[in-house]
């Protein structure tokens, strides 16, 4: 439960119609699992303790006496367990001379309240009504297994050592209608929904059940767990198939279809508790008349087992990661596409080095010509080649500008430089950030009147990963009149070029061939003089590996965790590729120039946001420039 998760399981154990002493065994024996696994809240599927198919039956009392012996055994073997638990039973009230479709809620032997299904279905293999009667106006105190409980449709129970898992509970068809429980629940607090369901098996039911659960996780910014009745239901006319499953915010953590058990994962709490702050349309406070009940748990370390993606920018899938290539390509395109057309430009002017960003660059700029019906002629690429630039990048710059079409110049910078050396009494041999930063302040200005010469706009190659790190030269590459890059991470500009080349393969042979050699080609600005003709200044060796990097902002930035958190999935994601020594270095390494380098991201150039992140001081992220790190740096010292 530390750093806010919480392991969590939908649990479908093997019933026996009618036979309460039967289920009530099976599900104590997977309470016990459960908790030896360090599962801190459980959800047993509807009318679990008695079997949802028991029709008729459910109006004998002897089955009624039944399910709640069962129950009081349930509630006796949660004693002692660290976890809270939700099963179904049908349940009666001398109060009211009805029968209701009810969830239990227990922690540590008490039953902390009684939640009844509200939306009864009656209709096609559903007879529900039959039996049962809705219990959204039901609210009373109510006498069971020696206890006087809450009975209510509306209650949230809350945790006292970690207030961000409240837990919400509705019933299987409460999901299914215009206007579910658990939208007054999330809004009154709860980050847990708990929906113990019977939802019987028919052809592709599986597909939309599966995207009601992950919608509605992602509409109330919630965990979800579903946990569904299986084997053992009468199959006199239906198939249950135990379709467990559990998502948080809009993605499925995980799921079990035609097996009985538990399906476990972790519900970051945390997490969701950020992303409602953040947005600024969730409800600040829900149904004035949800009732919160609390209970306690210890607090324990959560054993991770959910995926934590090393690449949290890349997906994972090759299929996936096409789709999202292509939808990422078309974004940018489009947003250039826009302001090419707005300004009358003339020409898009790229500064073309034969590295990783330049390409992406340019071929979103190429596709943007395209998609206004213009010759690739209106782009300017050139090549400025100087003391750092090596064959290899420069050869493969201009196979490049050739396999695509476009104008090309060549303009060797290396004696305007050593003038402007000469000028400002810099020492060659000294090759300070000075010696560096001449020359890509002196490429800008080349691309800059060279777009004024042509009527056109200076395209900016920059990415996202070097505008957190502040990997760039200030007023030199940092500078442009619109940057294409600017939300996309480094990680993804490889696999974005990659997916290019491979699109190419069959119809561009050669374009395909160089855009592989640029995906072989170190990460370097190429400003220190080569040795052996070979790029002397790798990015990686400097600043740290961009995997790990774009790992840090993506968890830092688009969730807020501190920075003990990133460290901790970092170990985990990266465990086998990174020990925690190196992690930690360059996750000191990213704080610090990340803090330090924000008065380059306050005025950067106008470019497209195509990602969940964008450091854009116009969009999602606003930092002042003279913020200081000292919080987040002394959290990391203490590990």
């Amino acid at each position: 439960m530390k750093d806010g998760f919480v392991t969590v399981a939908a649990a479908t154990p093997k019933v026996q119609v009618a036979d309460c002493a039967y289920n009530a065994r099976q599900t104590i024996a997977l309470l016990r699992e459960a908790a030896r696994r360090g599962v801190k809240a459980i959800c047993f599927p509807e009318l679990g303790l008695t079997g949802y198919t028991c029709a008729d039956l459910f109006l004998q009392p002897v089955l009624l006496d039944g399910a709640v012996r069962a129950l009081e055994q349930v509630v006796e073997a949660t004693r002692g367990l660290n976890l809270l638990a939700v099963v179904g039973l049908p349940l009666r009230f001398p109060e009211r001379n009805a029968l209701y479709n009810c969830a239990a809620v227990l922690c540590n032997g008490e039953i902390l309240g009684i939640v009844p299904k509200v939306n009864i279905p009656n209709y096609t293999e559903f007879y529900e009504g039959r039996w049962f009667t809705s219990g959204r106006e039901l609210s009373l105190t109510a006498t069971l297994c020696g206890q006087e409980v809450p009975v209510d449709a509306r209650q949230i129970f809350r945790c006292r050592e970690l207030p961000e898992l409240c837990v919400g509970v509705e019933l299987c068809e409460d999901l299914w209608v215009p206007a579910p429980p658990s939208n007054d629940l999330c809004a009154a607090g709860a980050t847990v929904i708990l929906n113990p369901s019977a939802s019987d098996e028919i052809v592709c039911k599986d597909a939309y059940r599966r995207s009601l659960v992950v919608c509605q996780s992602g509409r109330l910014v919630c965990g979800y767990v579903y946990a569904d009745a299986g084997e053992g239901e009468s199959s006199t006319d239906l198939v249950y198939a135990g379709h467990d499953l559990i998502a948080e915010n809009g993605s499925l953590l995980a799921e079990r279809r035609f097996a009985t058990g538990l399906t476990v994962s972790e519900i970051d709490v945390h997490k969701l508790a950020f992303e409602r702050r953040r947005m600024s349309t969730y409800p600040p406070d829900g149904e004035s008349c949800v009732e919160e009940v609390p209970f306690s748990l210890t607090l324990e370390q959560t054993e991770l087992t959910r995926h934590v993606a090393p690449n949290p920018f890349v997906p994972a899938d090759l299929g996936d990661r096409a789709a999202r290539c292509q939808e990422i390509f078309t974004l940018a395109s489009w947003g250039l596409r826009k302001r090419l057309e707005h300004t009358h430009a003339k020409t898009a002017v790229i500064g073309l080095s034969g590295g990783l960003d330049s390409t992406l660059a340019l071929l979103i700029t190429a596709n943007a010509m395209q998609l206004l019906g213009r010759p690739n002629t209106d782009i300017l690429c050139v090549t400025m080649p100087c003391f750092g630039t090596t064959d290899r990048t420069r050869d493969n710059a201009t196979q490049l500008a050739r396999c695509l079409g476009t104008s090309f110049r060549r303009v060797d910078i290396g004696e305007s430089v050593m003038r402007h050396f000469a000028d400002i009494g810099h020492d060659p041999e000294d090759r300070s950030v000075t010696y560096e930063n001449c020359q890509a302040r002196e490429r800008t200005q080349v691309l800059m009147d060279l777009a004024n010469q042509s009527g056109g706009l200076v395209i900016g190659t920059g990415d996202l990963s070097e505008m957190a790190l502040g990997w760039s030269t200030y007023n030199g590459d940092h500078m442009s009149m619109y940057a294409v890059n600017c939300s996309i991470p480094k990680t993804l500009v490889r696999h974005l070029t990659r997916w290019v080349s491979d699109q190419s393969r069959e119809a561009d042979p050669a374009l395909s061939a160089v855009l592989d050699d640029i995906l072989a080609t170190p990460v370097s600005p190429e400003l220190l003089p080569a040795v052996d003709g070979k790029i002397s200044q790798e990015t990686e060796s400097l600043v740290g590996p961009y995997e790990l990097h774009d790992f840090f902002l993506y968890y830092s930035v688009r969730f807020g965790f501190p920075p003990k958190k990133v460290y901790r999935l970092a170990r985990y994601a990266f465990r086998g590729s990174y020990d925690g020594e190196t992690i930690l270095k360059w996750e000191k390494n990213f704080y610090h120039r990340f803090f330090a380098q924000q008065f380059k991201r306050s005025c950067i150039p106008d470019g497209p946001k195509v990602g969940s992140v964008t450091l854009s001081p116009r969009g999602d992220w606003r930092m002042p420039s003279d913020a200081v790190a000292a919080l987040w740096k002394a959290e990391l010292e203490e590990l």
